[in-house]
């Protein structure tokens, strides 16, 4: 399994940015084989955790039109700085 870790310094979030995130959210879901996407923002931080069965499908989704579009956006409007970081697991543990 392959995690993506996405880090920014927000600079302005709009009514734009939030149905982008939305749809963007559901199409990596449903159309590239996102298992779970988690966002969370705190003052001007934003972090967002996105898990993936492979890393092909990671890269099939970073190459999506709407996604790059989306990026382009970010690097323009919403964000003053980010970072992605892709790693991998190699275990996972779970209380019940």
């Amino acid at each position: 399994m392959i995690v993506v870790i996405f880090r920014a310094t927000v600079k302005q979030l709009d009514d734009e940015y939030l149905q982008q995130a939305g749809k963007l959210r559901q199409l990596a879901l449903d159309q590239y084989g996102c298992l779970e996407f988690t966002a969370l923002c705190e003052g001007d931080k934003e972090i967002a955790l996105s898990y993936w069965p492979d890393e092909d499908s990671v890269i099939r989704w970073k190459n999506d039109p709407l996604h790059k579009a989306a990026q382009q956006q970010g690097k323009q409007n919403w964000y003053q700085d980010y970072q992605v970081q892709v790693a991998s697991i190699n275990r996972e543990y779970t209380s019940s």
